[in-house]
């Protein structure tokens, strides 16, 4: 039995919010139609099963946000569709029904997940004022797994930050990515995060469990890159006095991420091509394969087929390594996430130095803005974590920044005529124009932060920008 009536009616046309759907449960079929009448008539939408059963089946079927039930039923009992009803959705709140005789059961099923527990016979007040608070719990569940889903849209995936079209492209490319076990080269300049984006596919992979393991492949000379890939054996050669696991084996089940891959010496990168089409590694000094699961990232700022061209880096394994492509923009082509990645990282690190800011300043904005990043997003944390450390009254500004956006941006980033000489005698409503364009290409075009540096209302700073048509 269904009911779906309900107190109020919407008008046609009239948006109304989706009505709590509960299940009840009870041997007693008077009793459980009494109930979801009561709860009916003060706008939940109820359904009747008249056996533990029957519950669970419909449980299976569909999704409920409260499952009210009898604690004692012959075939399944209570705490069966309890966990039942908590497998289905963790989202769902169990209230159970009880005797004066079961009490101390029911309190174990609270122990185990359950919302509350109701005596028989039951209050009608007391029954609708718990499934009320049970439906305010649900709805902050919600509300909360809807807010996460949507600021790990709009801001970053496990880490990675970003609003901007190049890193919502990224981000969605990721999120397809991530589940699979495919081979991914991340290509960008230095600073622009391979490492992160490369954890971030692993912590959102199957392998998430498993280690994560990071190899700069530039910073090491052939030999020692080759035992510290695949391991040795004692004796292998002279400092090796012990056997040692390397890092494809250290990694077996995980991730290995190999950093600029594109300076492997072509010895090691002859052997990794192996690994990768036979699925076994050798230790160095040892005849004996050893077979690996592993999920290979790499990493570069090479432009690797330039480096094929001039014979310094394998074709074939420059196709095993690039199932997938990723290719990291520069911090200055992202600019439009200036705004959420400054403000990151004063959270960050503020909470890390345990340091007491108040925000930091239009002036000091604006200079952030108007610096080129060489060293991309990696530059621009460590400017941050700069200014917070030495900051000594609690406000960002101008005298917090380090020696290099000390003397305000590098020469040459102006745009032409944006210099003081060259705005004198023009019209301030033409210099208006120019510094309102000026600054809303500092921020990417984000309005928000553009008003924020300007110093005026976003509505002031819209029908600026309808007027002078930018």
């Amino acid at each position: 039995m269904t009911s779906s009536k309900s107190t109020s009616e919407a008008s046609p046309g009239e948006a109304t919010e989706p009505r709590t759907e509960v299940l009840v449960v009870d041997n007693d079929q008077a009793h459980a139609e009494a109930v979801a009448e009561s709860l009916d008539r003060v706008g939940f939408h109820c359904t009747v099963a008249t056996s533990g059963s029957q519950g669970a089946a419909m449980i299976e079927e569909k999704l409920f946000d409260i499952v009210i039930t009898d604690l004692v039923m012959g075939d399944v009992d209570g705490l069966e569709l309890l966990g039942r009803a908590k497998e289905s959705s963790d989202q769902c709140e169990v209230i159970l029904m009880t005797g004066h005789g079961t009490i101390p059961s029911a309190v174990t099923a609270m122990k185990q997940g359950a919302f509350n527990y109701l005596l028989k016979p039951l209050d009608i007040g007391q029954l609708r004022a718990v499934a009320e608070k049970a439906a305010e719990s649900v709805a902050l569940r919600r509300a909360n797994v809807d807010l996460k889903r949507r600021l790990d849209e709009k801001y970053g995936f496990e880490g990675v930050i970003g609003d901007s079209p190049q890193m919502r492209d990224i981000l969605q490319r990721l999120r397809r990515i991530a589940p699979t076990n495919a081979s991914v080269l991340i290509q960008g300049a230095t600073g622009t995060g391979k490492e992160l984006v490369a954890q971030s596919i692993h912590q959102n992979s199957p392998r998430k469990n498993k280690p994560f393991v990071a190899l700069n492949c530039a910073a090491l000379s052939e030999n020692i890159l080759e035992s510290e890939l695949f391991g040795h054996i004692k004796g292998a050669f002279t400092d090796a006095s012990t056997d040692r696991v390397g890092k494809f084996e250290y990694a077996n089940g995980g991730t290995l991420f190999l950093d600029e891959v594109g300076d492997m010496p072509m010895p090691t990168q002859i052997k990794l091509l192996r690994v990768l089409e036979n699925g076994e590694i050798t230790r160095v000094g040892s005849n004996d394969p050893v077979r690996v699961n592993v999920r290979i990232l790499s990493a570069t700022n090479r432009n690797l087929e330039e480096a094929i061209t001039g014979g310094g880096f394998r074709n074939d394994l420059y196709h095993r390594l690039k199932v997938v492509t990723l290719r990291l923009p520069t911090l200055l082509e992202r600019s439009r996430d200036l705004p959420v990645l400054i403000d990151h990282f004063v959270k960050q690190f503020v909470k890390q130095h345990q340091k007491q800011i108040k925000g930091m300043t239009p002036p000091a904005r604006r200079r952030l803005f108007a610096y080129q990043w060489p060293g991309n997003v990696r530059e621009l944390r460590n400017v941050i974590e700069s200014m917070i450390v030495v900051d000594c009254d609690g406000l960002l500004d101008l005298d917090d920044l380090p020696e290099e956006l000390a003397d305000g941006a590098e020469p040459g980033n102006d745009p032409p005529g944006n210099t003081l000489a060259s705005l004198v005698g023009k019209p301030l409503q033409e210099i208006e124009r120019l510094f309102i364009a000026e600054t809303l290409r500092m921020t990417g075009g984000n309005r928000e932060e553009a008003a924020r540096l300007l110093g005026i209302g976003q509505r002031t700073l819209y029908r600026k920008i309808k007027d002078f048509e930018l």
